[in-house]
């Protein structure tokens, strides 16, 4: 769990304020929200191959239009 220390002078926003950007930086809101509910190993595979089959073809899509541009 990330800690934050309030500097002397520094308001409660300013304190708060680092402490939300230090736990967006350890992405914990997310690792949260993801094992809020079971996740099915099989639902689970397919969603990170969909995952992985988007980010291949937005790099084929970003390649092919490089290639354009040339």
């Amino acid at each position: 769990m990330p800690k934050v220390v309030a500097r002397e002078g520094e308001s409660f926003q300013g304190t708060l304020r680092r402490f939300k950007k230090i736990c967006e930086k350890a992405s914990l809101l997310s690792d949260i929200k993801k094992n809020q509910y079971f996740e099915k190993p099989t639902v689970e595979r397919r969603r990170l191959l969909n995952a992985a089959m988007r980010k291949a073809l937005k790099q084929q899509r970003k390649i092919a239009r490089y290639r354009k541009s040339v």
